[in-house]
């Protein structure tokens, strides 16, 4: 029996008990003076207790939108009911009115009934769960309860290494954050380039006209072919999957000036540039006719990254830096400026020049951020290699010379590498990530046996107890589930309808079953009269 019956059940017993007398005689005074004198007037303070609170729009029974149950056999649904005293009223037929839209609504037709969204907001509701179901495991899912390790005095080994791998992973991620700031950074070595300058003559040849030995062969004057190439020292030559590194990469540009007495003011410069579509190449050749020694310049402008710029005289002599990149000549000058403490006491965006750096900027006093502006003019390109070579063409037919010289250069870091594959390497974490799952599905399971093991202590210390508080968290669990108003627990025990507050509710719920009846009666006497008249009309 659903608890709607058995409230109903009791109500009509405890009813019955008490005010049947009562009822039985208003329905037949009301019965008495409907037939004879009319509608009875509303009741006055002689009449049922005054209510305590207004009466429901409709008294009849709850009507559900949707599906239609069966009704008993034998059974009248009773119609609705008008407010407390007095004949029942019939509301004339208007439009409805709606509240949000300020006035009335207008009926539409041809329009269909939109369909029903509970189908979707399950499937919303599917969708949720199914995505949270995938959630983001955390490190305090791994952490068995206190009762297991209570209970398994073993697992403190588990705990010590959970904590172990807590430390690991901050070092760990501390250490990717200084890599990762790390490489923000240019991190570059300086490391020897050897440049080879070798050139080789080659002396005239007479024409020889055709014989019987051969065909003759023409005549050609006196050249030489001047080469300049190089490579890195130290460079590992073990490593199959190192590439090399081009000798023209090391360059933004190379200029060979030959001598200008020699070869005119056209024709004595040799000049390469890097540009955007540049093919790198190990080495530079030149080849000129000429048979006497020649004084070249070879100027070789290094190609830095990031760029660096060469300082004015006076300030590379303040601060102790000749070449050098922009970023470090603005921090040499700010420790300079804070060594001489030279920052405004009370402007401290301020900074007040010394006799120095007036002499340099050319003002008193400049704030910190005109520095960068104020700058410029004092960087200028840096200065070119320059290597003075004298190409010989003494020592015989198609003899090679060659010299050595040792630069230094700037190359990228190796290690910028290591640290770059170590951040970007995803095995390791995959297999961790795998272990970490384990790792949570075993704690699960270990939970999920803990609270079974409460389950079955619990009943088998207090049989009764432990079923009595599971009935009541069921029935709050069903509540909550079902949206059940009241207290269905309470509801099924006898002592809930002793209440102060049941003898009203039976006096309230009859008294409206009362004011159903004499609605209905007062419809059949004036179906009644309006048949009897026309009755008697007809007979007229």
């Amino acid at each position: 029996m659903s608890n709607v019956r058995r409230k109903r059940c009791i109500l009509y017993f405890v009813a019955l008990q008490t005010i049947f007398p009562f009822v039985q005689a208003e329905l037949c005074i009301l019965k008495f003076l409907i037939r004879f004198t009319g509608p009875v007037p509303n009741p006055g303070p002689s009449g049922p207790p005054q209510q305590r609170y207004a009466p429901p729009q409709n008294a009849g029974m709850r009507q559900y939108p949707g599906q239609n149950f069966p009704q008993r056999s034998g059974f009248t649904p009773p119609p609705n009911m008008g407010t407390s005293g007095g004949t029942m009223m019939q509301r004339p037929q208007q439009q409805q009115y709606s509240p949000m839209r300020g006035g009335a609504i207008q009926p539409q037709s041809g329009v269909k009934r939109p369909a029903d969204s509970r189908g979707s907001m399950q499937q919303q509701k599917n969708d949720y769960s199914h995505g949270t179901s995938k959630k983001k495991k955390k490190l305090a899912d791994k952490i068995l309860p206190q009762k297991v390790r209570d209970l398994v005095p073993e697992s403190q080994a588990y705990m010590d290494l959970l904590a172990f791998e807590r430390k690991l992973d901050a070092t760990i991620m501390r250490k990717r954050l200084d890599i990762q700031e790390a490489l923000k950074r240019p991190m570059k070595q300086k490391r020897k380039l050897r440049i080879f300058i070798s050139n080789t003559f080659y002396p005239s040849k007479e024409p020889q006209a055709d014989g019987p030995e051969g065909p003759g062969q023409e005549g050609t004057v006196a050249s030489w072919e001047l080469r300049v190439e190089g490579r890195l020292l130290e460079e590992s030559k073990n490593d199959p999957n190192k590439v090399k590194r081009k000798f023209s990469s090391f360059f933004k540009s190379l200029v060979i000036e030959l001598d200008k007495e020699l070869y005119g003011p056209d024709n004595h410069l040799v000049e390469w540039h890097r540009t955007l579509t540049t093919q790198e190449t190990d080495g530079f050749q030149v080849k000129r006719p000429g048979d006497k020694n020649v004084r070249c310049t070879i100027l070789l402008l290094l190609d830095y990254q990031p760029l660096q710029f060469k300082l004015d005289p006076r300030l590379a002599r303040l601060l102790g830096v000749h070449t050098q990149t922009r970023p470090v000549i603005i921090s040499a000058l700010w420790q300079y400026i804070k060594t001489h403490r030279l920052q405004d006491a009370h402007e401290r965006e301020y900074i007040v020049c010394d006799k120095y750096l007036e002499q340099i900027f050319s003002c008193q006093k400049m704030k910190f951020a005109e520095i960068p502006s104020r700058l410029n003019p004092l960087l200028h390109p840096p200065d070119p290699i320059v290597i003075n070579h004298v190409i010989s063409v003494e020592g015989g037919a198609e003899s090679k010379q060659t010299a050595c010289y040792d630069i230094d250069v700037e190359v990228d870091d190796t290690l910028k590498t290591q640290m770059n594959n170590f951040l970007l390497s995803t095995a390791s974490q995959q297999e961790i990530q795998g272990l970490d799952s384990k790792i949570h599905e075993t704690v699960e399971t270990i939970n999920q046996l803990k609270t079974n093991r409460e389950f079955f202590l619990s009943f088998a210390k207090d049989p009764q107890q432990f079923i009595h508080k599971w009935i009541v968290s069921q029935t709050r669990d069903l509540k909550t589930m079902t949206d059940i108003v009241g207290n269905p627990e309470e509801e099924r025990r006898a002592d809930f309808f002793y209440q102060p507050w049941a003898q009203e509710a039976v006096c309230r719920y009859f008294y409206t079953k009362v004011q159903q009846k004499r609605a209905e009666l007062e419809q059949a006497l004036e179906n009644t009269s309006s048949i009897l008249d026309n009755t008697m009309d007809g007979c007229k």
